[in-house]
């Protein structure tokens, strides 16, 4: 029978893509680590392993297996911490994944919101795109995954959705031009691939196609670009609650708003640390969706 051992054992392997490493963070020495794999394959009768030079990578059939590993790790992990606060709360950890603007916005008043209702239930954060937060939040490792969805995004039936605000969108500039198609022969700063499309789209619409001439994720970054007049951008209100340089005009765009979601796994009710840090996030949200960007 295969047992959790073995399971974080090749997890970690795939992980690390190292016998010495994976030992490294299981606390296990390199012969023990060999051990536990060769036992593995021997149980499934399956080769999980494959020498590629000096390392190893996972064949097939060690990938498929270590997929559902941190699946089943991930499960574990999360069972024992609701188990540790099902009797209150006042011990115990809950985690959240969010993507940048709401981790430097939403999420620091959600923090203080949870710490006075439960000073003794630890928040642990990870800042990740959503795409990751929800991989996450499937596989255990987080509670709740803070992500943003358009009116476009296609429907998602493996998780649940409490909405929690919505965010419009900004065009920054430093003078003149308060619409897109003002912008269409303006440089563009864009983030990267998968988070430009959005943009893209809306330019699109607007009957140009634009110029992307600069690549950043990083906010504050995009905003001094513009400041310094290399191009304009478009930027989500909860971003520029975060951080807003004094030289940049931003106007609000009338294009549908993101609408930023707390995800959940599994039937309701959700754990007492679930449901604490749910109500912690739709408080905090209340209060951020009432002030009004200047």
């Amino acid at each position: 029978m295969v047992t959790l051992v073995q399971l974080r054992v090749i997890d970690a392997v795939h992980r690390h893509g190292s016998v010495t490493a994976a030992g490294k963070e299981l606390c296990y020495t390199q012969p023990a680590i060999s051990h536990h794999l060769s036992r593995l394959e021997s149980q499934l009768g399956a080769q999980l392993l494959q020498r590629v030079g000096r390392g190893i990578r996972l064949t097939p059939a060690g990938r498929l297996l270590a997929d559902r590993a941190a699946e089943i790790i991930g499960r574990v992990d999360s069972a024992t911490t609701e188990l540790s606060t099902l009797v209150g709360l006042d011990a115990g950890r809950v985690r959240l994944a969010g993507f940048n603007s709401v981790m430097s916005s939403l999420v620091p008043q959600a923090g203080t919101v949870l710490a006075q209702q439960h000073p003794g239930l630890q928040l642990g954060l990870t800042d990740t795109h959503p795409e990751e937060a929800l991989q996450q939040l499937r596989t255990g490792h987080v509670d709740v995954a803070v992500i943003f969805r358009y009116d476009t995004t296609p429907e998602d039936d493996t998780v649940r959705l409490t909405h929690l605000l919505d965010d419009p969108l900004y065009l920054l500039t430093i003078s003149g031009g308060i619409t897109l198609a003002d912008h269409a022969d303006t440089p563009w700063i864009a983030g990267c691939e998968r988070c430009r499309s959005h943009l893209v789209e809306m330019c699109l619409d607007a009957g140009f196609s634009p110029n992307l001439a600069y690549t950043t994720d990083d906010m504050v970054v995009m905003q001094s670009l513009v400041a310094a007049g290399m191009g304009v951008t478009t930027i989500p209100g909860l971003a520029l609650r975060a951080h807003r340089h004094p030289a940049i005009t931003a106007t609000r765009l009338p294009t549908p708003p993101r609408r930023i979601y707390a995800a959940t796994y599994g039937e309701p009710p959700d754990p007492p640390a679930t449901a604490a840090l749910l109500d912690a996030l739709t408080r905090a949200a209340t209060t951020l969706d009432s002030r009004e960007l200047g």
